[in-house]
């Protein structure tokens, strides 16, 4: 018996939304896992200092500029000893704060922390969700609908290609100067972004005008998510999916049922800052058939989805190869390198986790 005969389907490749610019705003507040975030609840690892040396900067900064601000270390700078001395006490004299690090060591924790306590009208996003923000409203309506805030925080900050580059560049500069703070995450140092992507030397004037604005702080540590997995994220047997269906429904739990590769195509038909809108009300995605994929817009759109199954903490059940064994043709050695293997740390987890009764 098939999966469709074992339960009443519901696809995310049926699925069609479409998120208005009054609807993207309100969507700017931190992901559903971080609603409780704190710098107190981080829990920095004692082999790497440069974490709870972060939280501390982090917090420094959330507060209201009453203190002297510590203007040394620079944004190349930060990491001498006398800087890191004063971490704990002083926040930076510059307007923007960026986290430097591997995925998994507690940035995006970090980013709503800052922005829960910070006082305010303030705004909390994906790199993309910013991005989309200024495709929906033009680019003067959405620096209106944020400029004045006292808090932007960016998570998974990149620049993929020279028109991300002018935007980013232009809008951060025209936030910074009319009041708002910036805090971004990324995988990717600042004076490397976009490199392997696009020709990021014929822009580093523009680079480094947008890195002036911040004070980089380097967060080293191991993958969190894979300290108890190991090995690949995790394949079912169709009669194991099965079960997994039918238990999802038998427990009143909406369980999605695609086929790998049409998801993959239906995905390339929503915008990604809409990917959100597929996962309402869905408790569980089921996928089948997983292939490898050697399209790199295709693999792109993937992970920009599983960003967002990762911050709704939504589990997967999948069948065919594993789903971090899915980046083909060379992809996972190229410029995107840190984004696949974010996203296969993410699948990692995700295929791991159970529904929640």
């Amino acid at each position: 018996m098939s999966a469709n005969e074992l339960h009443s389907t519901a696809r995310i490749v049926d699925r069609r939304p479409a998120i208005s610019g009054p609807e993207l705003v309100a969507s700017l507040v931190p992901p559903p896992q971080f609603d409780h975030a704190s710098f107190e609840s981080y829990r920095p690892d004692d082999r790497y200092p440069s974490q709870a040396e972060a939280r501390d900067m982090l917090d420094a900064f959330a507060k209201p500029a009453t203190a002297a601000r510590n203007g040394g270390g620079g944004f190349f700078g930060f990491g001498r000893k006398k800087a890191q001395a004063s971490a704990a006490t002083a926040a930076p004299a510059k307007p923007g704060i960026y986290l430097d690090g591997g995925f998994g060591v507690g940035k995006t924790h970090l980013l709503a922390a800052t922005w829960h306590a910070t006082a305010g009208r303030k705004y909390f996003g994906t790199f993309i969700q910013f991005t989309a923000l200024v495709g929906a409203l033009g680019y003067e309506g959405a620096v209106n609908v944020l400029r004045g805030a006292k808090l932007i925080c960016i998570d998974e900050f990149e620049l993929d290609d020279p028109g991300d580059t002018m935007l980013m560049t232009r809008m951060i500069g025209d936030l910074t100067s009319s009041g708002s703070r910036i805090v971004a995450t990324s995988n990717t140092p600042p004076n490397a972004l976009g490199e392997g992507r696009f020709a990021a030397a014929d822009f580093m004037r523009e680079i480094q005008a947008m890195s002036d604005r911040f004070t980089t702080l380097r967060i080293d540590g191991v993958d969190y998510r894979q300290r108890d997995l190991e090995s690949d994220a995790v394949s079912l047997s169709d009669e194991a999916y099965q079960f997994a269906v039918a238990d999802a429904a038998a427990s009143g739990n909406r369980m999605t049922d695609d086929v790998f590769g049409d998801l993959i195509e239906h995905l390339a038909t929503v915008h990604p800052s809409s990917y959100v809108g597929l996962l309402a009300g869905v408790d569980a995605l089921g996928i089948r058939d997983v292939h490898e994929i050697t399209d790199q817009s295709a693999a792109l759109r993937f992970v920009a989805f599983i960003d967002r199954v990762y911050d709704a903490q939504i589990p997967i059940s999948a069948t065919g190869i594993p789903l971090t064994n899915i980046f083909g043709g060379g992809m996972i050695d190229g410029g995107y390198r840190k984004k696949y293997q974010r996203c296969q740390s993410r699948l990692n987890a995700l295929t791991a986790a159970t529904i929640e009764a």
